[in-house]
């Protein structure tokens, strides 16, 4: 999947831009892209059409941030564009010309223009109407937020802001450019897009527009399932997931679309025995996150931070009251894993990603029998070996879910967590853990017991990597010696 986070860390959520310090940066960027935007606005103003940098590039280049990737907007049809690019780009690609868009690659510029256009949708349909338009301020008065419905055009450089973008970005709100009601109604992924947004911006939403998402909620079914997955990840991998994924669930399109979140917000109990499952779900996503200067460069992990927020999504079908007034969830990891599966396929996300999250989810608990070190290296190694290739992701989610206010507890916690990875270290360098398997292979326990290939042979490899697992290495003399025991009680 491409990657959805911004290109630099956005502004402090909440805190008003100075219009000094956008007209910098605007001209700060466009001296830096000039080489496309320069050449590009003579080559369509010589042909006779109009072209303007449009949408997220305009945007960003208030908010200080560099990006090679660019869009356009234009009069040309995308025949004459293709014309156009085809002259200057280094490389081309129209898959997108049924809705006008033609791509080209020029060094390390990758640029897309698109030609004026409305798009709506059928009551009935999943897939947008694509019609083209006639002039610039048309074009941006179809687009999902004013803050993406500001132009400079080109090649003189003049801002087009029919809408007041600028005014809603120095003040960090997302309003539409008409009426919400009408903006949900032609296109009711926009109200994904709000939360997406106001996660990857840290804006707020305009209340007019919040009413609208909670009004049309039960819009966002006609919308593909992969177009939803797609705006879903990038919320959630977006510098401020919170934010968007509250919105979503204030507004009940999270029911629709995710149904599972807003289940977490169970009736605490009288005495408050158990946790605001759905807060701590958030505060853990959270924690997932702060890890990932540590464990991935710093880059927005969407298949740790996604287990972070399903992990406890059994609880809800779990939850069960004992006498003495306390709440169990009993096997919630086991139950959350196939929920999750669940639901992953009817994102239609990848096998891999399927089966990454949902082991992670089924493993969540299994650190809390660790207790102060009484694990033996037996139970290390089977910890390892289940974790399998997500062992990184799984100490990224152990550490995320130990949540708690006594300071004592969590303290105890990290040290705890702390001596399990120094061991899994340890046992590691001494044992290949990542790669573990039986000191024998099916070759050798053939010719050392004399069949031929079939179940016995998985048998025999079985019982050996259990052996390798619960006393570590053998020598190979030792495992034909247990193997040889083995066989003989066996028969």
């Amino acid at each position: 999947m491409p990657d959805p986070f911004p290109p630099t860390p956005p502004p402090p959520a909440g805190e008003p831009l100075r219009m000094v310090d956008v007209q910098r940066a605007v001209a700060a960027e466009l001296d830096r892209i000039a080489p496309v935007i320069d050449e590009l606005g003579a080559l369509f103003e010589d042909a006779g059409h109009e072209l303007a940098l449009v949408g997220g590039p305009v945007r960003d280049a208030m908010l200080g941030r560099v990006s090679n990737d660019l869009d356009f907007t234009t009069s040309a049809r995308p025949e004459q564009t293709d014309r156009i690019l085809k002259s200057w780009g280094d490389a081309w690609w129209d898959m997108g010309r049924a809705f006008g868009t033609i791509g080209c690659r020029k060094g390390d510029w990758v640029v897309e223009v698109t030609t004026y256009r409305s798009e709506a949708y059928d009551p009935e349909s999943r897939k947008p109407a694509v019609e083209y338009g006639a002039t610039l301020a048309g074009d941006l008065g179809r687009r999902d937020f004013t803050v993406n419905a500001m132009a400079v055009r080109l090649p003189g450089r003049a801002l087009e802001d029919p809408f007041g973008g600028l005014v809603d970005l120095a003040h960090q709100v997302l309003r539409t450019p008409g009426r919400p009601e009408d903006s949900f109604s032609d296109d009711p992924l926009r109200m994904m897009r709000a939360a997406r947004f106001a996660a990857q911006l840290g804006f707020t939403v305009d209340p007019g527009v919040v009413a609208a998402m909670t009004d049309m909620a039960d819009r966002i079914s006609i919308v593909s399932a992969e177009r939803v997955r797609d705006e879903l990840v990038k919320t959630i991998c977006a510098p401020y997931p919170r934010l968007g994924l509250t919105l979503l669930v204030d507004t009940g399109i999270a029911d629709r679309v995710l149904p599972e979140l807003p289940a977490l917000r169970l009736e605490r109990d009288e005495h408050h025995r158990h946790k605001d499952v759905y807060e701590h779900t958030l505060t853990v996503l959270e924690q997932a996150v702060a890890q990932e200067a540590e464990r991935f460069e710093g880059r927005p992990d969407f298949v740790s931070r996604f287990a972070a927020l399903m992990h406890d999504v059994g609880k809800p079908r779990t939850r069960r009251f004992v006498d003495d007034g306390s709440v169990t969830f009993h096997h919630h990891d086991v139950v959350g894993a196939k929920m999750t599966r669940k639901r992953m396929q009817a994102l239609r996300f990848s096998g891999d990603e399927i089966d990454a999250v949902t082991q992670l989810v089924e493993l969540h608990l299994r650190f809390h029998g660790y207790g102060t070190g009484e694990w033996t290296d037996s139970a290390v190694r089977r910890y390892v070996r289940d974790a399998g290739d997500q062992l990184t992701r799984l100490h990224v989610l152990t550490r995320a879910d130990c949540t708690t206010r006594n300071q004592r507890k969590a303290e105890r916690l990290r040290r705890a967590y702390d001596d399990l990875e120094a061991r899994i270290d340890r046992l590691s360098q001494e044992e290949e853990l990542a790669s573990i398997r039986p000191d024998l292979d099916g070759n050798q326990i053939m010719e050392i017991l004399g069949i031929p290939p079939g179940r016995e042979v998985g048998e025999a490899y079985r019982m050996l990597l259990e052996l390798r697992l619960d006393n570590g290495p053998m020598s190979q003399e030792d495992a034909a010696s247990a193997l040889r025991e083995w066989w003989a009680a066996r028969s």
